[in-house]
């Protein structure tokens, strides 16, 4: 689910058309969709937010259930309004089943389901970047974004030894030359979600440079992780990184690189990773999450992150057995058709067509 003020019946369909092939790809049980609304939570206090969250739910609850439709954030919805609705629904239907996920660890969530998105990206991008030859060790990488996405991402990449120079807002861009640190990183987390400031207020804090009104595509990378919103990632970011010397795009974000940018980058060989695939590690633990309830047990953090590792490795692997066994693999195309065989699959299945 969505709150945002660009919410509207064309993006929940061309999202809820992406988000059912993405979680075929995951090899979970689990169909896909979108829904949301143009409410922005955005300068709202926690008893708005809560009374939106209430009333939204009054007349979504009688759509939603274990095995009918469990909604997980986006952006938007973070823990916060996952619980208001979940606690709503529960007072509704009289039922503690599992309708939500990304829950508090209090009341039924998973370890890891945070991280999970950001988790997912960088193991996807391993792997894409492990079979070409490449890796993250000393590369130079472009964050957008400072959410939950961008901020786990960071870090994730950060462990395998990348040097993470830039993040982003809707207001602009912070580079760091000298790269994020776990203490910058912790910084930056406290700045936007207890704060809730702005990056502005991490570059004036750390004497870093701040592209005002800016996106992070002009600073030279060797990887680029689009990790805000839809549409972010142009065809004038797309020359512009390309004549940087960038060497992978992996999108954290819902469709965030338009389609003739996306056409640059495999025209110019650069290995792009297409969200549906890159950042499935979110929704894939979302399906670890509605397992874990549906058993009335919770697994350790380890144990949810190696299956989240396992799912990633899967996706990466049906990407490369359909998107062509040449030189560069066509992630495009490779996680297009396989998300498309499993759906066409089942349905073929079931007498559906």
């Amino acid at each position: 689910m969505r709150f945002h003020p660009s919410v509207n019946l064309s993006i929940l369909k061309f999202l809820g058309f992406e988000q059912t092939f993405k979680n075929a790809l995951t090899t979970l049980p689990m169909g896909g969709g979108k829904g949301g609304s143009d409410f922005d939570p955005k300068g709202k206090s926690d008893g708005e937010v809560m009374r939106f969250c209430q009333a939204l739910m009054t007349e979504l609850y009688r759509h939603l259930g274990p095995d009918t439709d469990v909604p997980a954030g986006d952006i938007g919805v973070g823990g916060r309004e996952v619980g208001f609705m979940a606690g709503m629904m529960r007072k509704l239907s009289n039922n503690s089943a599992c309708v939500f996920t990304g829950k508090g660890l209090s009341f039924g969530g998973s370890l890891i389901r945070p991280e999970a998105t950001g988790y997912g990206l960088i193991y996807f991008t391993e792997a894409m970047l492990k079979r070409h030859g490449l890796g993250f060790e000393g590369a130079r990488v472009a964050v957008s974004g400072s959410g939950n996405v961008a901020q786990y991402a960071i870090e994730k990449a950060m462990e395998l030894g990348a040097r993470v120079v830039t993040a982003s807002d809707s207001n602009g861009t912070v580079v760091d030359e000298a790269g994020f640190t776990k203490e910058k990183l912790a910084r930056l987390i406290d700045i936007k979600e207890r704060a809730h400031g702005r990056v502005a207020d991490y570059a004036r804090e750390f004497g870093l440079t701040y592209l005002e009104g800016q996106q992070p595509w002009s600073v030279p990378v060797d990887i680029a992780l689009p990790c805000a919103t839809q549409n972010e990632l142009d065809v004038d970011a797309a020359r512009q990184l390309i004549a940087n010397g960038v060497k992978a795009v992996a999108e954290g974000a819902n469709m965030p690189t338009t389609i003739a940018a996306t056409d640059l980058f495999l025209e110019a060989g650069v290995l792009f990773a297409p969200g549906k695939a890159a950042n499935a590690g979110g929704v894939a633990t979302s399906g670890l999450e509605m397992a874990q309830n549906a058993a009335r047990m919770g697994w350790k953090a380890e144990k949810v992150d190696a299956r989240l590792h396992h799912i990633m490795l899967d996706i990466h692997h049906a990407c490369v057995q359909y998107g062509g066994e040449a030189k560069q693999t066509n992630y495009v195309r490779g996680a297009n058709i396989a998300g498309f065989v499993k759906v066409a699959d089942a349905m073929l299945a079931q007498g559906v067509i």
